[in-house]
């Protein structure tokens, strides 16, 4: 499995740029061949707007990283053209359960609702996802589209000017400027691109250290998520269990704070912790090892001028929840139809602005989790503990403690209520496809319902005939006219109503409804959504 990790796959190759007389001027560069950053160039290259990623390394990431992959981000990777081989490579899971010491104390069904194409989560590691990224673009260049990753490309320095933005890469061949009318920065966590800028974060740095290990082992765990509080072999800590593909275990064990890490990274160590967990029968190898910090901090703008920053490079959490690489998907998801509307020049750059609002709005929220996540996970107090623990006996027999158990809140879609973007809402239709949130999958005749829903604007009418096509202003608007009403659309859709529209976001969010149809509101609602005008 090694192998992966050290084969180029994106190797360096002289670009014309570096040859060129001046600096060459090209529409969106991205700074980082992450998740990320590779699904922001793929969006991009489908909406055909010229990307280029830029990464200072020619391989996918070194160890399993981020592996919990959401509902959510599964549809996005849909509409992108590669969702099907990742969830085929991925470990799919809809369960939890929670332990406290040596017993279970209750267990959860992250999707107990049936009518979705997609489970709650896979399991799948972040290299194995950047490598399907890859092949997509690869597939996307043998289609003609303007896409090309560019490796061992290092950005060196940032001028982020009124108009463009100018970059100074240095590669084996020596150092190049290149130009771009705007760039994403997907550089990470400790963001070279943030420091060149002089910004930093807001927030909390937690001073607690834990372990991560990837084994490979062939043992008979179920495919569920297993959390235990304060278990006999990690006592007063807490640990946790993902299967993985390929015989490929995660184990996430709590060591504390004042640790010796590089004693506790030794492989002596490792397995003699793992043994305590596993048992010393089980006959298991490490495949990688890491032991982390954490925080739970943001930017405090995402947009600065030119230069638009997404995923860890914007916003950092614990990674209790599966919230961090999850959310730095639903960010490119929500910038790159604002970016080609603004490229296009058929909307204002302001309407960039509501990409701030709207994923800060969303950071906040993973971080207001994820911070109350650890602060259960790691009580700061005797009596925080004695509360905790007091939760989690009740939790065994009485349902109404469980809410309160906190062993990571999993991620789940930022819901943009008060979006300047929202438009008209219809109160008497189901709360949950309220304007701002995220369209709700559900079976049609033939097929899945978001699999319709193909990346522009869109007019969803249940149960009510509409034109195929409305012209706002340069954008075309295609009609989805369904009539054959399933179960779970009228649930999800109409609620007790006989028919309903939609105006859908090229992001797959709810933008607006009504119960009837009138061609000025929609015409209104979608410049309301591109932020032509105000409301």
């Amino acid at each position: 499995m090694a192998r992966i990790f050290e084969t180029p796959l994106y190797p360096y190759v002289r670009s014309a740029d570096q040859d060129a007389q001046g600096s060459v001027r090209h529409s969106v560069i991205i700074v980082g061949a992450g998740p990320v950053g590779l699904t922001a160039a793929i969006d991009m290259a489908l909406n055909g707007v010229e990307v280029i990623v830029l990464d200072e390394n020619d391989k996918v990431s070194w160890g399993s990283r981020a592996i919990c992959f959401a509902k959510r981000q599964l549809e996005i990777l849909d509409r992108l053209g590669c969702g099907q081989p990742i969830v085929e490579k991925g470990v799919i899971w809809n369960l939890g359960k929670v332990f406290f010491r040596d017993r279970k104390v209750y267990e959860f069904n992250l999707l107990p609702e049936s009518g979705h194409k997609r489970p709650a989560f896979i399991n799948i590691p972040q290299y194995q996802l950047e490598k399907h990224l890859l092949d997509r673009i690869f597939d996307l260049q043998q289609q003609g589209r303007k896409i090309e990753v560019r490796g061992r490309n290092r950005v060196t320095q940032v001028y982020n000017a009124e108009n463009h933005v100018v970059i100074t890469v240095d590669t084996p061949d020596g150092s190049y400027n290149v130009e771009a009318d705007w760039l994403i920065a997907c550089d990470g966590a400790t963001s070279p691109i943030r420091s060149m800028m002089d910004l930093d974060f807001v927030g909390r740095v937690f001073e607690d250290n834990f372990l991560i290990a990837d084994v490979t082992m062939d043992a008979d765990f179920p495919t569920e998520r297993w959390f235990w509080f304060d278990p006999p072999f990690n006592k007063g800590q807490s640990a946790l269990l993902h299967k993985q593909p390929d015989r490929v275990w995660r184990i996430d064990l709590q060591l504390g704070w004042n640790i010796d890490k590089e004693l506790e990274k030794t492989p002596e160590r490792v397995m003699s912790r793992l043994k305590s967990m596993l048992g010393e029968s089980v006959k298991l190898e490490l495949e990688w090892v890491s032991i982390y910090t954490f925080q739970c901090r943001r930017m405090e703008k995402f947009r600065h001028g030119r230069v638009l920053f997404a995923g860890d490079a914007a916003h950092q959490v614990s990674p209790f929840g599966a919230r961090g690489a999850n959310s730095g998907l639903q960010d490119v998801d929500n910038l790159v139809w604002k970016l080609k509307l603004v490229i296009d020049g058929k909307a204002p750059q302001t309407l960039l602005d509501s990409y701030d609002l709207e994923r800060i709005r969303a950071a906040d929220e993973n971080i207001l989790n994820s911070s109350r996540s650890t602060d259960f996970i790691t009580p700061k107090s005797e009596a925080s503990r004695l509360f905790r623990d007091a939760i989690l006996d009740l939790s065994e027999y009485y349902p109404f403690a469980r809410p309160l158990v906190n062993s990571g809140r999993l991620s789940l879609p930022c819901i943009y209520d008060q979006s300047p973007l929202n438009g008209p809402d219809h109160h008497h239709m189901p709360i949950r496809t309220r304007p701002g949130s995220p369209a709700a999958d559900a079976p049609m005749k033939e097929g899945w319902l978001l699999d319709r829903l193909d990346g522009h604007f869109q007019l969803l009418a249940i149960g009510i005939d509409v034109p195929m096509s409305i012209d706002v202003g340069g954008v075309l608007v295609h009609a989805l006219i369904i009539t054959d009403v399933s179960n779970e659309l009228q649930e999800r859709y109409l609620g007790s109503l006989a028919q309903g529209i939609y105006l859908i976001r090229p992001d797959q969010h709810v933008a607006a409804r009504w119960e009837a149809f009138d061609e000025q509101a929609v015409k209104k609602a979608v410049q309301q959504a591109m932020g032509v005008i105000a409301v």
